[in-house]
């Protein structure tokens, strides 16, 4: 049985931050890269779309946070579609620090929060 990953080895952080060694690595969960944000500032180490939302699920909510419940119960649903990623990200995690970089200004709502809840068993239905 593979162990749990604690808790304070997955960060959130906006794409719009300065990164800073207590990053770890730094993996961007958008599909879209980050308007205005040169790629040798972020210092991203993995970018991973396929772990964030559809197109159409992410026009669908558009940060609304009256549709944060169905975005969340959609998107936690589109993701069992990517178990491998899903592992690897767990497998990052439990080696050290990582950081879920996102661009959206919501901090509260958008899909970094969602896969962190997802990656520590806290979503409903994580897979």
């Amino acid at each position: 049985m593979e162990r749990k990953v604690a808790a304070r080895n997955i960060k959130l952080k906006r794409a719009y931050s300065p990164p800073s060694a207590e990053d770890g690595m730094r993996i961007l969960v958008d599909r879209l890269w980050p308007r205005g944000v040169r790629k040798s500032d972020a210092a991203i180490d993995r970018w991973i779309k396929d772990v964030s939302p559809s197109t159409a699920l992410r026009k669908w909510f558009g940060h609304d946070p009256a549709r944060w419940r169905g975005f969340r119960q959609r998107y936690a649903a589109e993701i069992r579609d990517h178990p491998d990623q899903l592992a690897e990200l767990r497998s990052w995690a439990r080696k050290g620090p990582i950081t879920l970089v996102f661009g959206a200004r919501d901090e509260l709502h958008n899909d970094a929060v969602v896969l962190r809840d997802i990656l520590l068993g806290r979503s409903q239905g994580a897979p």
